[in-house]
């Protein structure tokens, strides 16, 4: 019996199917995926052990009684963090399937996970090369705790994490700013009323800094504070101050936590009652699906194939099923999630309105918010800067966000 030679599509279709098997190993896996789900305990089992032996090394007499065992046993997580790297790198065009094989490697490189995985293994190894930084190294080995992280993507009650803080990230980033501008105006007020008084403590503007932060933080540290009576009651308003400041990104924190849990709650509830969209399709023989493999079809993403009617069967559609002229296919999308908050708002703008008689080029709108026509009477208007507002005017009106200016003052 002769071998049978594979061509060269045969050898890329067996090299890409073993390249997305892969993929979907390193991955969080399905729970209908053994395999998948078996690599990511096992990756999690790593990361605690290696975490447990940093842990038990900083105890005394420890490293002399097992230092043998403790060493073999962060050797080999450490080869396991080396070997995880290397794979999700052969991975990386699958994760990233838009971009060519370099771009998705680079992609996953320099993303936040492809840094702390890297970085898991490599200060362990670079001692060999460069022995007098090995202190430094040992440092950064820390840095591989950020790989449980990946615990994050298992749990949805974790994942509201990052949920919340990527939904508030501007009210967070705003706050901090606020903070430190108030850190650096604290710091130089203090300097000059305490720079006379105690000049080797308050010798310049930044001296006061690590004061800010304390009293700002209410750390309360102790080794640096006024003497003066100017001085003292200027750090008590800064104390009272700070502690408003720190409130700021905690109750952004808690309500964010208390929006997304209920948002949460509420899914859990009524999901029942929100309906998947579909349509059906009957494939003719001219169709350019009809005689394709469902993995073949490109879909747009979001869109899957359903169920397949075939006479009077129902078809599962696996990936190796092939189409038929006179098929009936059903397609799902998954249900609209308006993620960018998008808004369309009809307002009529009645007789006290600030817009009336002013050019839409000079009303007082966000960025975020554009007017797409106006309706005058039975006449539809597209708008220009130069068109001017009247009374009963109706304008359609799309925005980002609900950033629509004096929403009370509209008729709607």
């Amino acid at each position: 019996m002769g071998t049978h030679e594979l061509t060269d599509a045969e050898r890329k279709a067996l090299i890409d199917k073993r390249g997305r098997r892969l993929f979907e190993i390193v991955e969080v896996g399905a729970s209908d995926d053994a395999l998948s789900r078996a690599y990511d305990f096992v990756g999690v089992f790593f990361v605690l052990l290696n975490l447990t032996v940093s842990i038990m090394l900083t105890f005394s007499g420890m490293e002399e009684r097992h230092g043998k065992l403790l060493e073999t046993i962060e050797a080999v997580t450490i080869a396991y963090f080396a070997i995880d790297y290397f794979l999700r790198i052969l991975a990386a065009k699958y994760r990233y399937p838009d971009r060519t094989t370099g771009k998705a490697i680079l992609k996953y490189m320099t993303s936040i996970g492809g840094v702390i995985d890297l970085v898991s293994f490599l200060p362990y190894c670079m001692p060999f090369f460069f022995p007098t930084g090995a202190a430094a190294f040992r440092m950064f080995r820390v840095i591989r705790i950020f790989r449980l992280f990946r615990i994050n993507a298992y749990y949805d009650s974790l994942n509201v994490i990052t949920e919340v803080l990527s939904a508030r990230r501007q009210q967070l980033v705003s706050s901090v700013f606020i903070i430190v501008i108030l850190m650096l105006a604290s710091s130089l007020a203090m300097y000059s009323l305490e720079n006379e008084a105690q000049p080797e403590v308050f010798n310049n503007a930044f001296s006061g800094i690590w004061w800010a932060v304390s009293t700002l933080l209410t750390i309360g540290y102790g080794d640096i504070y006024p003497i003066t009576y100017a001085g003292k009651l200027f750090s008590t308003v800064i104390t009272f101050l700070g502690v408003g400041m720190v409130a700021i990104p905690t109750g952004i924190i808690s309500a964010g936590f208390v929006e997304q849990y209920a948002n949460v709650k509420h899914r859990a509830e009524y999901a029942e009652e929100k309906e998947i969209q579909f349509i059906k399709l009957r494939l003719s023989q001219k169709d350019n699906w009809t005689g394709k493999k469902i993995a073949e079809l490109e879909l747009p993403h979001g869109v899957i194939v359903a169920a397949i009617r075939r006479a009077k069967e129902t078809i599962i559609p696996r990936g190796d099923v092939i189409l038929m002229a006179d098929d009936t296919v059903v397609l799902g999308a998954e249900p609209f999630q308006d993620d960018q908050h998008i808004e369309m708002k009809e307002i009529t703008l009645g007789p006290h309105n600030a817009w009336n008689g002013e050019k839409i080029r000079d009303i007082d709108i966000s960025r975020q918010t554009m007017i797409v026509m106006v309706r005058r009477g039975n006449t539809v208007l597209i708008p220009n800067g130069d068109l001017q507002l009247r009374e009963k005017d109706q304008l359609i009106m799309y925005s980002k966000k609900n950033h629509l200016i004096g929403m009370n003052e509209f008729e709607v």
